[in-house]
This record gives structure tokens, C-alpha cells and sequence, in this order.
């Protein structure tokens, strides 16, 4: 019972991980705008340091940079395309596999396994509290184990935006795991992990516990039957409070994992709670929530494919 849990969990994130790559990708690139140690040359503006109204320019310099405005999702979406092309949208998409089969393969297995032991044997019941603390628990074991793949998807999906001189240029998921090792230590493996299993179970606890309790009600409340309309509504819901509670550790794991330390340099960042205090320092407080709307148009149809997939696979193997 607790081999197929895994089984059809891993089934169902991974088809949901991957059908949905293109927009966490995009997720990413906006998570990322605003960052000052990360230079762009084609997008930077230049205006001379000094001049005068007249029209007149002294002492001209390109040394100052005139920020660029923030964009939105379609905007990046279509700037992608056009710069990068249409393949650069699953750009790390064998990370996001591979992530999904360690991250959420564990996640939705354990929280299965520790919803069955809890439910009430005589009521079926389990209580929202249980599910949560199943959730929590749940998606902590699953972030641990799938950090390493998370640090090589922000990075090959990030890798576009960065000057040309700049970019790591992984090959694979593979590739990028044996960079990493080589040049930056084993433990760069697990950069960011604290955030990435913070975040994970946030988004266990949320995403499974409200799915589970939307779905119940309207099943208890004979609203709908236990069909594909009941799947959709209680996943969407499922997604968009998951979405809520996770962007801003999202947006500062995502900063994390992704910066370049150069041998010797000081890192951009000593840790989460440097990073999270820069990033509003600079770019205000809002600045937690870049990229909501992508992770939501992600996390939305990602949890919905999720679920639904997942009732299906439950469906074909009920009887093994």
C-alpha cells in the first residue's frame, strides 16, 4: 500500500512537472528581475553621467545604467522566444524530471503513508490539523532529498538571462550536478536547501491538506459527485492557496540558489534572511511577491494536472 502511494504520486508529479515547465521557467526569470549584481548588457539603457539642458553633453559616460522596467509574464514569455527560441522555454526540463521523481515521488508517497496511519479507522475522518502536520512533514523529507536537482533546474532555467561570458552552459541535469560538484564543492548541492525545504512544506501542507479538505466538503455536501469536476475545483483551490503562502521564500530560494560566487569573492548574499533583507531594501517589500502571477498561472494548472492525474492513476491500479 505504501510502495503504490509512491508509485502513483511520482506518476502524477512528473507529468505534471513537465507538461508545465515552460511557465515555472518564466516564474523564474521574473523572480529574478530587480537583482543589481546580476548585469544584463541587452537590456541595459545607458545615459550620459552630466548634462545639460540645453541639449548639450559634457563628459559623457556609459558608467550609469538606467533600470529597466519590470515586465510581465507574456512579455518575458515572448522575449524568451525571441532571443533564446522556442526550445529555451523547457530549458532545465531534465532537471524539473528529475526533481519530480525525487521531490515529489517522496512527498506524495510519505503523506499518504501518514494520512492512512492517521485517519480514523471507524469514521474515515482525519482531521485538517492532521493533514497539515502530514503535509509539513511530508514535503521537509521530500525537499531534502530532491534538493540537488532544485539547484540545477534554477540555474539551467536562469542560465538565458545572463551574459553570454557569464552563463554555465550545462548540458543536462547530469552535466550540471558534475559542474557543480567540480567547481564549487559537494555542498553546493545543497545551496539553498533550508529555504527549499521551508518552502516545500509550505507548499505539501497547503497544496495536499486543502486539496484533500475541498474535496471532502464538496463530496459531504453532495455539491458534486467524485468525478473530474470535483478533481478540477478542489486542485485549483489546492493551487492558488499554495501559490499564496510560498512565493516569497520561492522568490529567495530562487536568488539563492541562482547566484555566482567567483573564487575568493564575497557572495552576494551570505544566507535566506541576508537575501530576503536586501531584496526589499532595494526593491520594497512587494518585491516577495514577483512573479505571483506566473506562480500562480503555474501552480494552478501544475496542481490540476496534478490531482486529476494522480485520481487517474489511482483509478488504473486500483486493483494491484
Amino acid at each position: 500500500m505504501g510502495l503504490k502511494g509512491f508509485i502513483e504520486g511520482g506518476i502524477a508529479s512528473i507529468v505534471a512537472g513537465a507538461s508545465t515547465h515552460p511557465l515555472d521557467l518564466i516564474k523564474v526569470r521574473m523572480q529574478l528581475q530587480g537583482e543589481s549584481h546580476v548585469p544584463n548588457p541587452s537590456f541595459q539603457v545607458y545615459r550620459p553621467a552630466l548634462a545639460m539642458n540645453s541639449g548639450a553633453v559634457a563628459n559623457v559616460s556609459i558608467s550609469q545604467v538606467v533600470s529597466r522596467p519590470r515586465v510581465g509574464p507574456i512579455s518575458i514569455g515572448v522575449r524568451i522566444i525571441q532571443s533564446e527560441g522556442v526550445a529555451a522555454l523547457f530549458s532545465g526540463v531534465s532537471a524539473t524530471i528529475l526533481r519530480q521523481t525525487l521531490y515529489s515521488t517522496t512527498r506524495m508517497g510519505l503523506y499518504d503513508i501518514l494520512k492512512n496511519k492517521w485517519t480514523d479507522k471507524e469514521t474515515g475522518n482525519l482531521p485538517l490539523t492532521s493533514k497539515i502536520v502530514a503535509g509539513l512533514i511530508a514535503g521537509g523529507v521530500g525537499a531534502a532529498v530532491g534538493n540537488p536537482a532544485d539547484v540545477a533546474m534554477v540555474r539551467m532555467q536562469a542560465d538565458g538571462r545572463l551574459p553570454i561570458d557569464q552563463r554555465r552552459n550545462y548540458r543536462s541535469v547530469i552535466d550540471a550536478l558534475g559542474q557543480m560538484t567540480k567547481q564549487e564543492g559537494v555542498g553546493s548541492l545543497w545551496r539553498g536547501s533550508a529555504l527549499t525545504v521551508n518552502r516545500a512544506m509550505i507548499v505539501t501542507a497547503s497544496q495536499l491538506a486543502t486539496y484533500d479538505q475541498i474535496k471532502e466538503m464538496i463530496l459531504e455536501k453532495g455539491v458534486m459527485s467524485d468525478g473530474i469536476g470535483t478533481h478540477v475545483t478542489a486542485s485549483f483551490a489546492a493551487g492558488f492557496v499554495a501559490a499564496v503562502a510560498s512565493n516569497p521564500i520561492d522568490v529567495i530560494k530562487t536568488r539563492v540558489m541562482n547566484m555566482k560566487v567567483a573564487p575568493g569573492a564575497v557572495p552576494p548574499y551570505s544566507g535566506a534572511l541576508d537575501c530576503a533583507l536586501k531584496t526589499v531594501r532595494a526593491e520594497g517589500p512587494m518585491a516577495l511577491y514577483k512573479g505571483f502571477i506566473p506562480t500562480i498561472s503555474r501552480q494552478g494548472p501544475f496542481t490540476v494536472v496534478l490531482f486529476v492525474t494522480l485520481e487517474q492513476v489511482r483509478k488504473l491500479l486500483k486493483d494491484f
